[in-house]
């Protein structure tokens, strides 16, 4: 049976504008599903529907297919299952929908590949994801009401500890998997049905109970970041025209050249030197006089024609591994090399081919504490592999 992953992502939000493509730790939300959808390796076609063309190029640039929706599934009143019927009347191939929500950053492909297995080997109808909770529920008392709250789950004479009671199962909103014949006849859950019960810290819904920063802590913290595990980061390499500076060239009369940066650069520069981290600089044109005026004290490569072999050459040069290489920059001639280095970067301002080949795209702009930002993102994943270390 033909098995697909979609993700709803229409372009209108209540809260928060164009919300499904809004950098969380770096990275566009409904980027963070797609990533573990396509690392699941279980999803015959993977999709996301839209009605918005910048969700639609940023869902193309994770490696999903787009759906366009119609405008009579895209109202705010719409439903899931009203867009999900939608899909489904387009492509007749598919025998299973993973519904998967944009809002649920911290999905693993370990529990997608579990779940594909009860819909496809344990011949269950539809599957949903949810999450163990320990929370006594008390009746609500409407204003005005003259009564008294009663207990929902508890007796209050005999509280259970927290570890005696096993608590209780909330869905999540994660992800609902129904075959179609289910979702024909209107239902999103049926049949032969099972939960998935996810891991309390993955259970991460932005549209309920959680705001942005508190967000990003938690994917840092419990996110997917590939298949590959993280490894401590040596080496940065970091474009200086556009990432360092903001690309401006000041000539004065006397043809000399002036370029301005931004001073939380170089204090990021010189937190990563303290951390251990060695930050080396590489730029297309000859900008030698400038670097020796900024007095980095950093290994520089100027005019540079191809910064994928000299990124190489450092990188055999220290004995390091890809992983342990980030790498900064924001024009296509850093494309190969943010492809290349474990952990990639470009600023706000970057050209699309960089932005599309990085894996962290700054809330700065280059030459206004794009280095700083990164350098922090670099420092709180190096905190998530000591974590690992520990445990």
């Amino acid at each position: 049976p033909h098995l697909a992953a979609l993700v709803l992502a229409r372009g209108g939000s209540k809260g928060i504008p164009l919300k499904n493509i809004k950098l969380l730790a770096g990275v566009p939300l409904i980027g963070w599903g797609l990533r573990g959808a396509i690392d699941a390796g279980v999803f015959h076609s993977i999709w996301v529907s839209t009605d918005h063309d910048e969700i639609e190029k940023v869902a193309k640039q994770f490696g999903a297919q787009v759906h366009r929706r119609s405008p009579e599934v895209s109202q705010d009143s719409s439903t899931s299952l009203e867009a999900i019927t939608e899909f489904l009347n387009h492509h007749h191939e598919v025998d299973i929908v993973g519904n998967i929500q944009a809002t649920s950053p911290c999905l693993h492909p370990s529990d997608l590949i579990k779940v594909a297995d009860m819909i496809q080997k344990e011949g269950f109808d539809s599957v949903f994801s949810v999450v163990r909770r320990h929370q006594f529920r008390w009746s609500e008392v409407k204003k005005g009401e003259n009564k008294m709250t009663e207990p929902q789950n508890l007796n209050p004479a005999k509280r259970y500890r927290r570890q005696d009671w096993p608590g209780e199962l909330y869905e999540n909103g994660s992800f609902y998997f129904a075959k179609r014949h289910l979702i024909e006849k209107g239902y999103l859950q049926g049949g032969k049905m099972a939960y998935y019960e996810m891991r309390a810290e993955h259970s991460v819904d932005i549209d309920i109970d959680i705001d942005w920063p508190i967000a990003e802590q938690r994917v840092l913290s419990f996110g997917y970041f590939g298949k590959e595990p993280l490894k401590e980061v040596k080496l940065l390499v970091c474009s200086i025209d556009g990432c360092l500076t903001n690309g401006r060239i000041y000539v004065t009369e006397d043809h000399k050249e002036m370029v301005s940066y931004d001073y939380r650069d170089i204090v990021g520069i010189d937190l990563l030197k303290k951390r251990g981290i060695q930050v080396r600089l590489i730029s297309d044109r000859d900008c030698s006089k400038t670097l020796s005026a900024m007095q980095l004290g950093c290994v520089a490569k100027v005019s540079v024609t191809n910064k994928l072999q000299v990124l190489k050459d450092w990188q055999e040069d220290m004995g390091l591994s890809w992983k342990e290489v980030a790498y900064l920059g924001n024009e296509e001639s850093d494309v190969e090399c943010l492809k290349q280095a474990g952990m990639s970067a470009v600023p706000a301002d970057a050209c699309a081919a960089a932005q599309k080949a990085a894996g962290y795209i700054c809330k700065s702009r280059g030459g206004c504490g794009a280095v700083r930002e990164f350098a922090e993102h670099i420092f709180l994943l190096l905190e998530k592999v000591n974590s690992a270390r520990k445990q």
